[in-house]
């Protein structure tokens, strides 16, 4: 296990509910974020073997690759990141991983599992041993990470003698989530642990979270029913607006209200876009006088992609 622990504060009442953060963002490593402690893992797994260059994928926005690649900068390893042609305008992140001297490999959407794969076979062809990680943390490393978070969350509950009723967070690639429900079902938790979609949209979303959930519980000779599994999942797919990346007024609004009432960073990427769903999803469902956490996956840098327009 990592030791990561990151801090949990209290910010005040949320339309008469007890409203608390986990501030992931400030995990001690390149601004932090749920794709720092899964990257803590992976190259933990990375350091033990004889891996001498790293490919993984993700956008222009991706907090993933900015982690991936400092980590492969900080051990000179080269990184190799295969990015969507649809997105990968320039941002922060994006300056950011140009700076640690990532290999960008630029490939339509369609294309990209291709071009993964030769990628891939291009190096071992060259001699090297590569590490693939897949787009975002996927797979049973990522869902372990939020094993861990949920294991300091129960910490802090133990110790503060406090529940939290509602879990909200940003959902993307769906490891996250996976390892928060893997983690409610391994300790038998009443709580509703709800991911904010931040652009795919159902069924697809729930599925592929509950396959990560049955993958990681089978490694863990786990056993709980498919039903157990499922209706711990709630991947709520009403505030995606747009689509990834894509922000709307309103969200700039809670990112200009949270940093001002908190000084708190959020970005229109993931956490802006999870904070105001969280918020509709608050009004809309009628939640009164519960303890809320919001777990801030991350994404500073994308913070001040948006700070002219809000």
């Amino acid at each position: 296990m990592i030791n990561v622990n990151s801090e949990i504060q209290k910010l005040g009442i949320l339309k008469t509910n007890h409203f608390f953060i986990k501030r992931e963002d400030l995990i001690p490593y390149s601004f932090g974020g749920n794709k720092a402690r899964k990257g803590l893992l992976f190259f933990h797994e990375i350091d033990r073997g004889k891996y001498d260059c790293v490919v993984t994928y993700g956008s222009s926005h991706s907090n993933h690759c900015r982690i991936i690649a400092n980590m492969a900068a900080s051990r000179e390893m080269p990184c190799h990141i295969i990015e969507p042609e649809e997105v990968s305008d320039i941002t922060f992140n994006s300056r950011m991983i140009e700076l640690f001297g990532a290999q960008i490999t630029k490939a339509q959407v369609k294309n990209v599992h291709h071009t993964i794969e030769k990628k891939i076979e291009e190096l071992k062809r060259q001699g090297k041993r590569p590490y693939f990680i897949p787009g975002g943390g996927h797979g049973d490393i990522g869902t372990e990470a939020y094993v861990q978070c949920y294991r300091e969350i129960k910490e802090y509950e133990e110790k503060n003698n406090i529940h939290f009723g509602y879990i909200f967070f940003a959902s993307g690639t769906g490891t996250t989530q996976a390892g928060l429900v893997c983690g409610q079902l391994i300790y038998g938790d009443e709580r509703k642990i709800i991911g904010i979609s931040i652009a795919r949209k159902n069924p697809y979303g729930e599925n592929v979270i509950f396959e990560s959930v049955c993958s990681y519980m089978k490694s863990k000779k786990i056993d709980r029913s498919d039903h157990e599994k499922k209706s711990e999942i709630i991947f709520d797919d009403h505030f995606t607006g747009q689509g990834y990346g894509k922000n709307n007024p309103q969200i700039l609004q809670t990112i200009r209200h949270i940093m001002i009432e908190y000084g708190i960073p959020l970005d229109s990427t993931y956490t802006g876009k999870a904070f105001w769903g969280m918020e509709q999803y608050i009004s809309q469902e009628n939640v009164r006088d519960e303890n809320i956490l919001f777990i801030h996956t991350g994404g500073t840098p994308l913070y001040f992609d948006d700070i002219s327009q809000i």
